[in-house]
């Protein structure tokens, strides 16, 4: 999943460079959505609530 918020990420940045605030726009929320669920997961592992086999 952090794969997928790195590409989102420069996708973002490849985006704005080129003009295209409306798709960098796009990639940056679904990478900021990305990131939460990141941090959710992470936590949820790092509290013993959630067991990651």
């Amino acid at each position: 999943m952090i794969k997928w918020v790195i590409i989102l990420l420069i996708v973002a940045a490849a985006a704005s460079l080129l003009g295209m605030p409306a798709l960098a726009g796009a990639a940056a929320t679904g990478a900021r959505i990305l990131i939460g669920i990141v941090l959710v997961i992470f936590l949820l592992v790092v509290l013993g609530i959630f067991a990651v086999t």
